[in-house]
C-alpha cells in the first residue's frame, strides 16, 4: 500500500509514477469505506435480530402471523419510553434549547423509516412462520457471521392482514 511519503518523495507532480500512487491511494480509500459501511449494515442488522431474539416467546415451537404482526408492533415501539424521558426533561425547567436533540431527531428518523418500511415493502425478517428458521433464531448466540444461515422474508402491514384472514377462514 502506497504512503504519503512516497508521493511526496516524487519528482514532478505528473509523472507516471505520481499518477500511479495517487491511483493506488485512492482505490484503497474506497476499498476501506465500502468495508466500513458494510460493517455498519451488517451491525443494524445484528442488533435488529438480536432484538426480535429477545422478544420472541421462548417456550413456543411455531409463530403465526397474528403473533409476528404484534411483534413488528412492539419493534416499532421500542423508543417510546426513550422519548418519554426526553419529553419530560423538555417540560421541567425553562431552557429555551432542546437537550438531547440530535438523539430525538435520530430516534424519530428511524421510527418514520421503520414505518414507512412495514407499510410499503415490508421489514426483512427471518422467516418466522417456518418453524426451523424460528428455532434457528432461537438458539442464535448473536455472531454475525451465522446471519447468512437465515432464510429472510419481508413483512409487510398488508401481508400479515392477508394472512390473518386466512388463518381466520381455515379456523372457522
Amino acid at each position: 500500500m502506497p504512503k504519503v511519503k512516497q508521493l511526496e518523495k516524487c519528482k514532478h507532480p505528473d509523472s507516471r509514477r505520481t499518477k500511479a500512487l495517487t491511483k493506488k491511494l485512492t482505490r484503497n480509500n474506497k476499498k476501506d469505506k465500502a468495508k466500513l459501511l458494510t460493517t455498519i449494515k451488517h451491525n443494524i442488522l445484528g442488533e435488529k435480530l438480536i432484538w426480535f431474539r429477545d422478544n420472541l416467546i421462548q417456550d413456543q415451537n411455531s409463530c403465526g402471523p397474528k403473533e409476528i404482526e404484534l411483534l413488528i408492533i412492539k419493534y416499532l415501539d421500542r423508543f417510546h419510553e426513550e422519548l418519554e424521558q426526553i419529553k419530560l426533561k423538555h417540560s421541567i425547567g425553562q431552557r429555551k434549547n432542546r437537550q438531547h436533540a440530535n438523539r430525538e431527531d435520530i430516534i424519530n428518523l428511524t421510527i418514520k423509516s421503520d414505518e414507512k418500511e412495514f407499510e410499503t415493502c415490508g421489514i426483512e425478517l427471518p422467516d418466522l412462520l417456518n418453524p426451523v428458521q424460528l428455532n434457528l433464531l432461537k438458539n442464535w448466540t448473536g455472531e454475525l457471521k451465522f446471519v447468512q444461515n437465515f432464510k429472510f422474508r419481508r413483512f409487510s402491514k398488508n401481508f400479515l392482514k392477508e394472512e390473518i384472514a386466512k388463518v381466520d377462514r381455515v379456523e372457522k
